[in-house]
């Protein structure tokens, strides 16, 4: 015989809806921790290449080839000056990598509330051990963290990609996209090489590249000076572009006195130790070089005083020639 308690009892249409509300308030709770872990593994996951999938080109005036690669991670041109370095404060940086060979402006950006880390590469590649400082800097200083060479194209890019590979999950593909995008030339093998070949650090290796992170480097002086050679050059194809006349942004620009520094540039450049170290090639290059910009140099200052059709083709065809001479050193010496 059945005792009372062992007999279901018919649940009251009260209890019945609560019963309910119960299963549909857990069923609720259930759905949104799966969304929400959907959701984190989508934002870390290495295969979509951290929190967001496409680089981003920023609208910066002040700043050329600006990219937001993830919300820690930004690369482009040189920030030069406080009007670009503003920007970067805008965008929330607070650590900037340079790998340019030129020192960086640190008093400016210090004043501005970044911190600078000076790391330069060449285009032959990126050092093992200026890779593991990048990482570091990754790992010990604040971000969003600005990567940056002179124009952002090349070794700013490749740099970072590396970082990207470090902190952002990046895969050998991802990277390669990227450079691609960035429009980092396929002729630097060895920067594309570094990116591709990446492993992260070690432990050890973190520790015995010491706590120093510079803010500016010791750079050869024959680095120096190629720096500046190509910063002349670039106010050099400005000139170009605005008819061989002051670039409108710049109406106070001489072009003669233009190109006589670039001459000068490689007439000191012959004259340096670290040039005769490098043996006869080297000079003979030197020396084809500032050939070059001496032309260049005659023909600006002809087409100034005595402007005519024959003049401009003269000058472009100087132009040209030391277009091709600067650029075959820049391959091959600046920041080598």
């Amino acid at each position: 015989m059945l005792e009372t308690s062992d007999v279901p009892r018919k649940k009251t249409f009260h209890e019945d809806g609560i019963e309910t509300n119960r299963r549909v308030g857990l069923f609720l709770i259930v759905c949104v921790l799966v969304s929400l872990a959907a959701g984190s593994q989508e934002a870390s996951s290495p295969g979509d290449g951290g929190r967001i999938t496409a680089p981003q080109r920023l609208d910066t005036r002040s700043i050329e080839n600006a990219f937001r690669l993830s919300p820690n991670l930004y690369s482009g041109g040189d920030p030069h000056g406080v009007e670009a370095l503003t920007a970067l404060k805008a965008l929330g940086i607070k650590t900037i990598i340079s790998v340019d060979g030129v020192k960086p402006d640190v008093e400016t950006a210090k004043r501005l509330g970044m911190r600078y880390v000076h790391l330069p590469i060449g285009y032959d590649g990126v050092p093992r051990e200026q890779a593991v400082r990048m990482v570091k800097v990754l790992k010990t200083l604040p971000g969003p963290v600005y990567v940056h060479c002179h124009h952002g194209i090349h070794r700013g890019p490749a740099a970072a990609a590396i970082c990207g590979r470090a902190s952002e999950g990046w895969s050998k593909e991802q990277a390669a996209e990227w450079l691609e995008v960035a429009g980092t030339s396929a002729d630097y093998r060895g920067l594309h090489d570094s990116v591709r070949s990446f492993v992260a650090p070690s432990a050890q290796e973190l520790e015995e590249v010491g706590a120093e992170l510079p803010e500016r480097s010791e750079v050869p002086d024959l680095v120096e000076l190629m720096v500046q050679v190509d910063e002349r050059w670039d106010t050099l194809k400005a000139v170009q572009k605005a008819g061989f006349k002051p670039p409108a942004d710049h109406p106070d620009l001489d072009p003669t006195a233009e190109a006589l520094q670039l001459l000068e540039l490689f007439r000191e450049s012959s004259r340096l130790p670290e040039s005769k170290g490098k043996g006869s090639k080297f000079l003979k290059e030197m020396a084809s070089a500032e050939e070059a910009a001496n032309h260049l140099y005659e023909a600006m200052g002809k087409h100034g005083t005595q402007p005519s059709s024959d003049a401009l083709r003269g000058l472009e065809a100087s132009f040209a020639v030391a277009a091709k001479s600067c650029k075959s050193c820049h391959v091959r010496y600046r920041d080598h």
